[in-house]
């Protein structure tokens, strides 16, 4: 069944006014943008921003762009380590005050995103999803959200989804506007920057696992 829009705010206003803000705010904040980027590429080297695959509006991909966090340290196996070991101080600082969110204003612009929407996660856990839980993608994903603004990565995952798909089928002008005002709010305080197991937010794999919910042929890669 495809997405009804919940009024004519969502129909006609929220698209527009998203590209008008976002361009607005990319052209006063270009200076800082640009400060931040000689930071980034002083302190953690290039590239200066971190690109990635994620599902946006139908489950279609696009490339996510934020300022880079983490270093590229590996193991002896030539993996990754975990992100508690590659974010570094400098790296906690971009994300508690959320700047590294910034080049996302790029993404909103191209269509990609919203200005308020559910989060856009990882392509990997789409498998993981429950029936209803996809619908979150019936909307554009945001650069912040009602989950972000409430609790962002100490709210458990349900939660977290729940919160999502009532914003998707109730999206209203005032909402996003509390949204907004209540984000500005918890980045502020610094609340929610990490949860009770990660230094962001527990793997929804993991997460599923321990509830006993996952896809019969899925291993973790």
């Amino acid at each position: 069944m495809s997405h009804k829009p919940y009024g004519p705010y969502e129909r006609f206003i929220k698209r527009p006014l998203d590209c008008v803000l976002a361009t607005g705010a990319f052209a006063i904040l270009s200076p800082v943008l640009g400060f931040i980027a000689l930071l980034v590429r002083k302190k953690l080297g290039t590239p200066v921003l971190f690109s990635q695959e994620r599902p946006g509006k139908g489950e279609k991909t696009f490339k996510l762009f934020k300022f880079r966090t983490m270093t590229d340290e590996k193991d002896e196996n030539g993996e990754l380590l975990p992100d508690e070991a590659r974010l570094t101080s400098f790296g906690k600082k971009l994300r508690s005050t959320s700047l590294d969110e910034l080049p996302e204003l790029i993404n909103i612009i191209r269509g990609d995103m919203a200005v308020v929407g559910p989060r856009p996660l990882l392509v990997k856990y789409l498998p993981y999803y429950t029936e209803e839980q996809h619908h979150r993608h019936d909307v554009r994903p945001g650069l912040t959200g009602y989950a972000q603004a409430h609790g962002r990565n100490t709210v458990n995952w349900d939660d977290k989804f729940q919160m999502d798909l009532d914003y998707a089928s109730h999206i209203t002008f005032l909402g996003d506007i509390k949204t907004i005002l209540d984000t500005v709010k918890s980045v502020l305080k610094h609340e929610g920057i990490s949860s009770e197991t990660s230094a962001t937010m527990e793997d929804f794999r993991d997460y599923c696992a321990s509830i006993g919910r996952v896809p019969e042929g899925i291993g973790r890669k």
